[in-house]
């Protein structure tokens, strides 16, 4: 099931969370070993990985949560990632609050995100939403 990224989270079908749900077990190498001991447990934060066209990792930004304890993800961040000439980028968050559904601000940002990526040419492959026991998939709940 295909679901919009621009449907209010409270419709969002329990099986689309189930789906979407991998266990901190049954993670594959990039969450457990390289994304997750990124992430503070006390607050929450985005990182964007960009990926050259053979898969290799050429650079990270990381994009701190404002006053409202929102990231926002700057021009001049998108710049800097930009500028290593990537093909793909995996968006990833943290919820200290132990919560790995998305929210609204979350579909919105993976949707406006995704729009401007696929203008320049480059693939949105993943976001994940990183919890104790494990993290939420876009991809895995096909919203990406």
């Amino acid at each position: 099931m295909t679901m919009p990224l621009s449907q209010p989270i409270a419709t969002l079908p329990q099986s689309a969370v189930a789906a979407g749900f991998v266990s901190r077990e049954g993670e594959a190498a990039l969450a457990r070993q390289l994304l997750r001991p990124l992430f503070p447990s006390d607050h929450e934060i985005m990182l964007l990985a960009g990926f050259d066209a053979y898969e290799r990792l050429v650079g990270f930004e990381c994009a701190e949560g404002d006053a409202t304890g929102r990231c926002v993800i700057t021009p001049q961040c998108w710049n800097r990632l930009l500028r290593r000439h990537v093909a793909t980028i995996i968006m990833a968050h943290n919820h200290p609050s132990g919560i790995a559904k998305p929210s609204e601000a979350d579909l919105a940002c993976t949707r406006e995100a995704g729009q401007f990526l696929r203008l320049i040419g480059i693939d949105l492959s993943d976001h994940l939403i990183f919890v104790e026991s494990g993290h939420f998939s876009f991809r895995n709940a096909q919203l990406i």
